[in-house]
């Protein structure tokens, strides 16, 4: 099978089998390894904070900052994505998001403050921001719509492999050789993938006939950035009623809806909102989501934590503790890809949405001495979960949509998972912080696990005592997220329940929607 070239649309498309072939297979291989090469990047990154704070000799919340500020170029550089694939075409576009990402990883281990590690890191954002959307884009036009869900299923691997080798590559790296080689790693993946990228990737062919949406672009890539600085400044700021929190939010949140006003009334915007009003697929799979993000994302940063800070265990212990929910995601993933192309999304994410809101009922009531097999147990179910919900809903939304509109959707689904996982992460860190402050006993057993100074001031009752009520702070945040979970529920009940058919509307005609 040749793949199908960018420009070519969905009715032009000749009829695909239903396995996926080898040139599918070879497609997928490089948007992978793109794809796992910025994902685990960030999860790297989240261990190495420690070593930059002491490298540096600055604050946890300024090292943090290594975090945000390539969260802030993600959001900044997403919606431009959709219209630079129509413009320049996905193989040049994609080509070079790896070059930026590379450059950027060499820049990083060159830093020799904390000040031009954070400005490196946007720049790797940059470039790391393109690849999920760009790799969904490719992927959905050489498979075609028919085996979307197996599609999605593929792209999963870099959001599986990213939890669990994250923690265990960067704590070794750290360990053996130097925080250095965290950033390096990325140059010989990088230039594997660049080089696959060329030969594998057909030959562009775009669509330069749209006009560039510069007004969008000056309110939606500002609006995001602004707003997310504001979120994520929520943590170190220990508080929402901060200026530091609330000027940026609240210029960004207005520049969005701005945004929002624009793209309703222009011919050509940044990002199609009216896709949503069009598409009744896309709308409710945004909606599951945001929610979906907010909850499991912002759990996600509770897990490690709990096992670095009341068990504690060893950053490579911790990161080797997760790897049950990997492997859940591992198994169920394939699974769910096949059955989405046979009976549609929706009694799959409702399954997956059931197991995880299971699962975070468990973790609600950890305590300090919570057996093991219990935990990485409630793992292996919460990634069977994982692995059914995620990629089920990005099948939903973009399976109605017509090959133009595949770049356009996969960048807003794209926005909204970054956006709402910002927001999830901030919420969870400010209800822990806040619970951890209102007991007597706990930040000091928390201290204590990395200043043995501080253990021999307590008695042992007061350090057990500790440990407990921080067990408890994280038990309550996480009940935070079993809310969210649960409310992940009411959308999904709307996604399709049979098998979704791929449109095929006539030239200039509105896409059909099929439910």
């Amino acid at each position: 099978m040749t793949t199908p070239p960018d420009n070519l649309t969905s009715a032009e498309e000749p009829a695909a089998p239903d396995r996926l072939d080898a040139a599918v297979y070879r497609t997928a291989g490089v948007v992978v390894l793109g794809a796992i090469m910025a994902i685990l990047d960030v999860t790297v990154v989240g261990v190495a904070i420690p070593t930059f704070q002491s490298t540096f000799e600055t604050s946890y919340a300024i090292a943090a900052w290594t975090m945000t500020g390539y969260t802030l170029a993600l959001a900044t550089v997403i919606p431009l994505t959709g219209w630079a694939a129509d413009r320049f075409g996905t193989k040049r576009l994609y080509m070079l998001a790896i070059t930026l990402f590379v450059l950027g990883s060499v820049l990083c281990s060159f830093a020799w403050d904390i000040t031009s590690l954070i400005t490196f890191r946007v720049l790797q954002g940059l470039g790391g921001g393109m690849l999920m959307p760009l790799g969904m884009t490719i992927m959905t036009r050489a498979a075609g719509p028919s085996r979307i869900g197996r599609v999605m299923a593929v792209l999963g691997i870099p959001m599986l492999l990213g939890p669990i080798c994250g923690p265990i590559l960067g704590g070794w790296l750290i360990e053996s050789a130097s925080w250095h080689w965290i950033f390096l790693i990325n140059v010989p993946i990088g230039i594997l993938a660049l080089i696959a990228a060329f030969i594998i990737f057909p030959r562009d062919r775009p669509s330069p006939s749209e006009s560039f949406d510069f007004v969008g672009m000056l309110l939606l890539s500002p609006g995001l950035a602004l707003f997310l600085f504001g979120v994520s400044s929520i943590p170190e700021m220990g508080t929402v009623a901060s200026a530091r929190v609330l000027i940026p939010a609240v210029i960004g949140l207005v520049l969005v809806l701005a945004f929002v006003r624009h793209a309703l009334r222009t011919e050509q915007p940044l990002i199609d909102l009216r896709l949503l009003g069009r598409n009744r697929n896309l709308a409710v799979a945004v909606a599951t989501m945001l929610l979906f993000a907010m909850a499991f994302f912002g759990a996600g940063l509770l897990l490690p934590s709990y096992f670095l800070q009341v068990r504690g265990e060893t950053t490579l212990q911790a990161g080797f503790l997760l790897v049950p929910q990997g492997l859940g995601a591992m198994i169920s993933m394939p699974i769910a890809g096949r059955l989405v192309d046979r009976i549609g999304p929706g009694k799959i994410v409702l399954t997956g949405v059931a197991l995880i809101s299971l699962t975070m009922a468990v973790f609600t009531q950890v305590h300090a001495d919570t057996p093991y097999p219990l935990l990485l147990g409630a793992l292996f179910v919460m990634g069977l979960g994982m692995g059914a919900t995620m990629m089920p809903v990005m099948t939903a939304a973009m399976a109605t949509l017509t090959d133009h509109e595949v770049a356009r959707g996969s960048t807003l689904m794209n926005i909204v998972n970054q956006t709402a996982g910002s927001i999830g992460t901030a919420i969870m860190s400010v209800v822990l912080t806040n619970l951890l402050d209102n007991q007597q006993y706990a930040q000091a057993a928390i201290a204590s696990r990395f200043d043995p100074r501080i253990a021999a001031q307590l008695p042992p009752e007061a350090l057990n005592d500790g440990f407990e009520q921080a067990a408890r702070a994280f038990g309550h945040t996480f009940t935070v997220a079993l809310v969210l979970i649960v409310a992940t529920l009411i959308p999904a009940s709307f996604l399709p329940r049979r098998k979704v058919t791929p449109p095929i509307p006539a030239e200039g005609a509105a896409p059909v929607v099929v439910h």
